[in-house]
């Protein structure tokens, strides 16, 4: 619940935002660190920047067209690895930048990175994989959830 705002405001800024291909799929946010975002050391807790990462992956599902295919077809999102390294803590208030790159896919899986910045200095950076699965069914490959996204635009 205590990211439920974060992730309006996420929702809402994506719905203006340029909209992306499945050439280029990125996502940038520029965020700040808030006091609901620290752990004891009162810098941002290390969970919290994977919840930051899925409000990157929100930004693009919407931004992407893959949200409105997922819902139509009853599919949805999994992720199944996340690492994440990091560097330099952000502290509250702190203002960054937090980018993710869908690098790669095969058959199954999309791989991503993330990259956490302030003022061009990297902070912390991971990786990830997911998928898109639909119930009864299985894990759709990704370059069929791709060719959907691509059909449903042009209706």
């Amino acid at each position: 619940m205590n990211l439920i705002f974060r992730m309006f405001y996420v929702f809402i800024l994506s719905l203006f935002r340029d909209r992306i291909s499945a050439n280029n799929l990125v996502s940038n946010l520029s965020l700040r660190v808030m006091p609901n975002d620290l752990d004891i050391n009162f810098h941002m807790n290390n969970g919290r920047y994977l919840t930051i990462c899925d409000l990157n992956r929100i930004d693009l599902f919407i931004r992407s067209g893959l949200m409105k295919t997922m819902i139509k077809r009853g599919w949805i999102p999994v992720v199944a690895e996340h690492t994440m390294t990091y560097k330099k803590p952000l502290n509250i208030f702190e203002r960054f930048e937090v980018s993710l790159q869908v690098t790669s896919w095969d058959e199954k899986y999309f791989y991503m990175a993330h990259i956490f910045r302030t003022k061009e200095r990297i902070v912390a950076e991971g990786t990830s994989k997911g998928c898109v699965y639909a119930r009864g069914v299985g894990v759709v490959n990704p370059r069929d959830a791709l060719a959907a996204v691509e059909e449903d635009k042009s209706k």
